[in-house]
This record gives C-alpha cells, structure tokens and sequence, in this order.
C-alpha cells in the first residue's frame, strides 16, 4: 500500500499478527506489504551477519525503510565515542541495507547528558553520506529549555538532524495494573514532548495507552502535526507502540482512520480480523 508517510512499529513480528497479515514466505515480507517502515531493535541487541541483511532486503520493496541503532556497545557502553573499528564493521555488514535504510535511531540513554554533546557532534559528522541520524536523548537537562537543551536543538539544526518526538503521555496516563503495563512503564521514559522544526523527515516514537478508543485524545495534535508535514513536502516516519505490541496492529488502524479523516490521501490501514485456529502457535 502506497502511504505518503512512513509507518510502522518497533518489530515486524508478533505472535498476535499472524493471522492478520497478509500471505507472505517470512515475517517481514508479510509485514513489509502493510507497513512501511520498522524500527530496527534487533541491531541494538545483537549485529545481524551480511547474509541476513541480504535476505532482508530481499524481502522488502524499493520504498521500505528500516531505521536501524547502532549495538548497544556504541550508544549506551561507549557513549556515541566507541572505537572506530566497532562503527566501520558495523556498516559494513549492513551495507546490503543501504539504498532502504532511514536515518539511524541514535536512541541515547539518561547517562548522555549535556557533557557528551561533543561525542554526539563527532559521531554524526562521521557518518559517511548519505547515512544520517536521528536523535532521541532521555538526559532531563534536553527538557529544561535550558542551555543545554539550546546547545542540543542548535547542533541538529546544523547538521540538519532529526530530533526523535518520544510520546508516552498514553502509556503514563494509564494504571499499572497487568504484567505488560508495569514493564512497559518501567522500560519507557515518562519525559515531555519536545519538537524541534527541521527539514530532515520528523521521527515520532507514539506508546500508546492500553485501551484503544483512550488514544484518541493523545493522537490528535499528531494527527494535525504529521498531515501538516506532509502538506509541505516531508516524510515523516510514525511508530507505533503499545505496552503490548500484540495490541499495536489496531492502534495502527486506529491512527491511519485519524489521519485519513484529516488527509484523504493517507489511507486506512486494515487488518485481517480472522482468529487463529487453536494449536496453530
């Protein structure tokens, strides 16, 4: 399906999505028919070999984005300052990606504060072009409006960066009271809103509440914010997430249905609504 945006979730998988996408040889490639872009979650966790880039990329289109983090070692261990072998290798082995990558999600975590923005300036001006990056930072001096978050907004806009739009007012308005919510609050950072107005694509992360219709409420200043981006000529890259990703598919129906009511050109994202047959897991 032709979207005039990115949208996807943060995996191509889940248990609970099987029997509601379409027919396909693999999990991406059903999910990659829907869904136009994923975050890129397993590169944080383990480096994939050369081969399994390959295959991936075999089973996405031309317009499929995949918006990869570097290893855990470079973002969170080293702090964006690892050794330079440690990125080379990297991008080596994902080169078969290259030509469907989105920015990298450089997703920082609360010990990157304000005395590491040097490590942030070198490490993005040594991406070799056209790979780019976009920014999410948890340190709480980014959301003071302060120096440091002025020194942060004024080092992306010169490198005309992205700076990653977290949303968990969903999930944070909602009682803990299931195994999935007390995880995903503990996991998720409960930090404010923050846009920074650049000319490289926008990059929400949205983590929805539980129950569905209560998204609603949250999702409308994004629904204005995101159809406006695309009425001047950008492509931003929607997330979405819910504290039970097998849950994630109608909050993706649920926000396309938004969007579309504000942008006919988007279309509503459905899904097959059949139930899987008993064993079939």
């Amino acid at each position: 399906m032709d979207l005039p945006y990115f949208l996807g979730c943060p995996q191509w998988q889940h248990p609970a999505w099987s029997p509601r996408l379409p027919a396909g040889a693999t999990p991406l490639e059903r999910y990659s028919q829907v869904l136009n872009c994923v975050e890129g979650n397993t590169t944080f966790y383990a480096t994939p070999t050369q081969a399994q880039c390959v295959q991936w990329r075999r089973q996405v289109s031309d317009d499929f984005r995949f918006l990869l983090k570097f290893p855990r070692s470079v973002s969170h261990d080293h702090l964006l300052a690892p050794p330079e072998k440690v990125v080379r290798d990297f991008l080596e082995i994902i080169s078969p990606l290259n030509d469907v990558l989105g920015p990298f999600l450089l997703q920082l975590p609360a010990a990157f504060g304000p005395q590491h923005l040097d490590n942030l300036w070198r490490f993005l001006d040594k991406l070799p072009a056209p790979l780019t990056g976009a920014v999410e930072v948890r340190h709480p001096a980014f959301f003071q409006k302060g120096e440091a978050e002025r020194a942060l907004n004024q080092g992306l806009r010169a490198r005309n960066s992205a700076r990653v739009c977290l949303d968990s007012r969903g999930l944070f308005s909602a009682k803990a009271d299931s195994p999935s919510m007390i995880d995903a609050q503990r996991k998720k950072p409960n930090v404010p809103v923050h846009v920074l107005p650049v000319d490289a694509p926008p990059v929400i992360r949205y983590i929805g509440h539980p129950e569905l219709e209560s998204n609603r409420g949250f999702l409308a200043p994004w629904v204005e914010r995101v159809a406006g981006w695309i009425d001047h000529g950008l492509r931003p890259f929607v997330f979405i997430h819910m504290p039970d990703n097998g849950d994630a598919l109608n909050l993706v129906t649920l926000w396309s249905e938004l969007l579309h009511a504000r942008l006919p050109q988007a279309p509503i994202l459905r899904f097959n609504e059949k139930q899987p047959q008993m064993g079939l897991f």
